[in-house]
């Protein structure tokens, strides 16, 4: 079971970058090759991400699946501060711990 929890994370930090792209895409001109590529790359991201998904939603309870993804937004902080040199403020690592204690409460409860 730890496997596919960490599967599972792994697969949400793979999502979330597909956000990165999308964000470098917008700031490429619409239509240039960089535009292309990030896009192109985010599309690859997804594609991959869906097939991925739907495989290991097989082996855990939906309700955690879903639970989990709510992990894309700590991933969402770091990224954008690694990549585009957004702050972190107060409010959004409140808000990341109050989305992990949530994850907590909902993988605890599933046993």
């Amino acid at each position: 079971m730890l496997r596919n929890y960490i599967s599972l994370h792994g697969l949400m930090l793979m999502y979330s970058l597909g956000a990165v792209c999308s964000k470098s895409a917008s700031r490429h001109p619409f239509f240039s090759a960089g535009f292309w590529f990030f896009y192109g790359l985010a599309f690859a991201v997804l594609a991959v991400y869906a097939v991925v998904w739907q495989q290991l939603i097989k082996r855990i309870p939906l309700v955690t699946g879903y639970a989990n993804k709510a992990v894309t937004v700590i991933w969402g902080l770091l990224w954008g501060r690694l990549f585009f040199a957004e702050a972190i403020t107060m409010q959004g690592v409140l808000g990341a711990a109050l989305i992990m204690t949530g994850i907590y409460i909902v993988v605890k409860s599933d046993g």
